[in-house]
């Protein structure tokens, strides 16, 4: 069977796509060449613990998501990447961050 190739351009023009992620709303915030795979931003203020280079946990961030966007094989799409929603922007409710660059940093709790 035939591999597929995909355009890293094109890969690239996905950054800032909102899409819905088993039901998460999610913006696409990087692309992995390995894979290559979205890296997807959960908009809807799900956070985790993100622990320093001491192990130590101190910082609240986003949870993040990576998608595949090909099957292991590389002969078809994965199913995550094809089970994606994508949607334009009004689609996401106001109250998610819907502008990540002017968005404030998540309080931490002292």
């Amino acid at each position: 069977m035939t591999r597929i190739t995909i355009n890293q351009n094109q890969l690239r023009e996905m950054i800032g796509l909102y899409v819905r992620y088993h039901g998460v709303f999610c913006q696409v915030v990087e692309i992995l060449d390995d894979g290559p795979t979205l890296v997807l931003i959960d908009l809807e203020a799900h956070i985790s613990i993100q622990a320093d280079q001491h192990g130590e946990a101190h910082r609240k961030v986003p949870k993040t998501y990576a998608v595949n966007i090909l099957s292991p094989d590389q002969i078809e799409f994965s199913g995550a990447f094809l089970a994606l929603e994508p949607l334009e922007a009004e689609d996401v409710p106001p109250h998610f961050y819907t502008n990540l660059v002017t968005q404030p940093p998540l309080p931490i709790d002292p």
